[in-house]
């Protein structure tokens, strides 16, 4: 049953590992008011808590959608000041995103725009419906993304797209975004079902592993080659010690064997 919070809720499937989180405000389109920004990192806390009580990792993956059509349409202006235009909780929802353990997935129909880009763009992967829009448009009100989107396209895109959406403040095809390789996958029927399959076949892979790519792939955007090697070098010797990297051999030398990847 999936939990419910005052603009979000979570849901958490035990047979895949994966788990949900919605955005819940669709009269607005799923603007980020205060709340739902609290309610994003309360999510993703409670999702991780799955963990606790197994010997090993549970959550393996997670998928942040919208309700009701849009994934999120920016920032609540009804909130919105001069003095505080990006996040005002304690802990960015961005920042919580970014470095959250397990990859985390930006399933993005409707609206994507402002913070709700900036949202999707701290998210490990996006794949989008064919009708999603997506856009950076703080520039209309004489600001710029007040939580990285320049920086988070440019690293996505390149330096030249991230300056076109964000001085234009226009919309982009879902499309046009996969061209840009802002978004990894654009669907139509089959949107909800390709999420989920491409969700369950990186829950399906050894958990550990997946997490140390992941920190892998943030560290060698925040430091130098030889750091970067480093690091991997010691998370690869880490990880012939474990139990997820024996089930791993057996199943390579072994046709007809099928690994469970437990986390250990």
């Amino acid at each position: 049953m999936p939990t419910e919070f005052e603009t979000a809720s979570v849901e958490f499937d035990a047979e895949t590992g994966v788990g949900s989180l919605t955005l819940n405000r669709p009269d607005s389109l799923n603007a980020l008011s205060d709340q739902l920004r609290s309610d994003i990192i309360a999510g993703l806390e409670e999702l991780e808590a799955e963990n606790d009580d197994v010997d090993g990792i549970a959550l393996r993956a997670v998928v942040i959608e919208g309700a009701g059509g849009n994934f999120c349409a920016g920032a609540d202006i009804n909130e919105f000041s001069d003095s505080s235009p990006g996040d005002k909780s304690d802990r960015s929802h961005y920042e919580f995103i970014r470095n959250f353990p397990v990859p985390v997935i930006a399933k993005v129909s409707g609206y994507c725009l402002g913070g709700g880009l900036e949202t999707a763009m701290c998210c490990d992967f996006r794949i989008a419906h064919e009708e999603a829009r997506l856009g950076l448009a703080e520039v209309n009100l004489g600001l710029i993304p007040g939580a990285g989107g320049v920086q988070l396209l440019s690293e996505l895109a390149s330096p030249a797209a991230a300056k076109e959406i964000a001085m234009t403040g226009d919309h982009i095809s879902a499309d046009r975004a996969c061209e840009l390789n802002l978004v990894r996958e654009v669907y139509g029927a089959e949107f909800d079902d390709a999420v989920a399959e491409f969700a369950e076949t990186i829950a399906s892979k050894p958990p550990l592993a997946i997490q140390a790519i992941k920190r892998s792939a943030a560290i060698a955007a925040q430091t130098g080659v030889e750091e970067g090697v480093a690091y991997d070098r010691q998370q690869f010797e880490s990880l012939l010690e474990t139990e997820d990297h024996k089930e791993g051999v057996r199943a390579f030398a072994e046709d007809d064997y099928e690994p469970t990847f437990t986390g250990r």
